[in-house]
């Protein structure tokens, strides 16, 4: 049976006013983890609100597991799980109480909501203060009970918008390790918004890019990395046409930078212990080598700079903003 995408984006248009938010969002995605990226404005929150159905589209559709968000909203909300960027909590109610009436709002009868509501704290940290008052709690509590009422009634969509704003290191490390956690635990995809790249990297296979409205970029972070590890930077003494025509031998592609540096790109099968050997038998020595680190800050970068980029292989226009 063919699986159905996350999410497929159909010439999704999102209007406010005369003012046009998103412009024709176009793509099929199926990753694990997501990362969706942009500068403030680029419609970021806007597109995690309409595919949560709070933002009706102007133009096009979305569907979600292959609901529609314009006929089928009701079965997409029992799908979704989300972390808000800002506070949403009920004054005066415990951390039990809340994360047991928002599991109950997502389904959940209320005896399954409430055992529910205890198991997900203690998934998060927060058994031993589960029932104080949420008033009560550090910015840090606060960001850990609104994950543990996103996951409460197992959805298979996870969005997180923002989960470290305002963390210091330690409890930024803690919530980083708790959505790799989440991530690897069951059939259960996630999509994390934030500004931080580094959360995305740490975080993510896949990264989406935002540009005033338009999908400027979709890159799979996995193969990125793959790619970057068979992507070397040499520096030589010696005989370096030799080297250069042994490595060529190999199945490695060549180009000469500089006079004494080289950029090689592995073949496969090839590794770096070959080069050395290669670089022994012929005359020449090898005295540096790195990896070419192509980042998640370079790929974002260049998508706001050029306004466009790749999407699922394809090249992604300035004017359609999809595939």
């Amino acid at each position: 049976m063919e699986t159905k995408p996350v999410i497929e984006l159909s010439g999704l248009e999102v209007c406010f006013g005369q003012r046009t938010i998103l412009k024709d969002l176009r793509g099929s995605f199926s990753g694990r983890a997501i990362g969706l990226l942009g500068p403030n404005g680029a419609g970021k929150s806007t597109l995690i609100n309409t595919l949560m159905g709070f933002y009706p589209p102007s133009r096009g559709t979305a569907r979600v597991f292959g609901y529609d968000i314009r006929t089928r909203i009701r079965e997409v909300r029992r799908l979704i799980g989300y972390m808000p960027e800002n506070e949403s909590f009920i004054a005066g109610m415990s951390a039990v109480e809340f994360v047991r009436f928002m599991a109950e709002l997502a389904g959940l009868p209320p005896e399954a909501a409430l055992e529910r509501a205890h198991e997900s704290l203690f998934y998060v940290g927060l058994g031993e203060a589960r029932y104080r008052k949420l008033e009560e709690y550090s910015l840090g509590m606060k960001q850990l009970a609104k994950l543990a009422q996103a996951i409460a009634h197992g959805p298979k969509l996870l969005f997180l918008d923002e989960p470290t704003n305002g963390l210091d290191p330690p409890a930024r490390q803690r919530m980083i390790r708790l959505i790799r956690d989440v991530r690897e635990r069951g059939n259960l995809h996630l999509i994390l918004c934030s500004h931080l790249l580094r959360d995305v990297e740490e975080c993510c296979e896949e990264a989406l890019i935002l540009k005033d409205g338009r999908i400027v970029q979709y890159s799979n972070l996995e193969e990125e990395r793959r790619a970057n590890r068979r992507f070397l930077e040499l520096e030589l003494e010696g005989d370096r046409e030799a080297f250069v025509e042994a490595a060529r031998e190999l199945g490695c592609e060549c180009a000469l930078s500089s006079r004494r540096r080289l950029k090689t790109v592995l073949a496969e099968g090839v590794e770096v212990r070959d080069l050395y050997r290669a670089a022994a038998e012929r005359g020449a020595r090898i005295r540096r080598l790195s990896h070419k680190r192509d980042s998640l800050e370079d790929i974002f970068l260049k998508a706001m700079s050029n306004g466009a980029g790749t999407l699922n292989g394809k090249s992604i226009s300035n004017g359609t903003g999809g595939a």
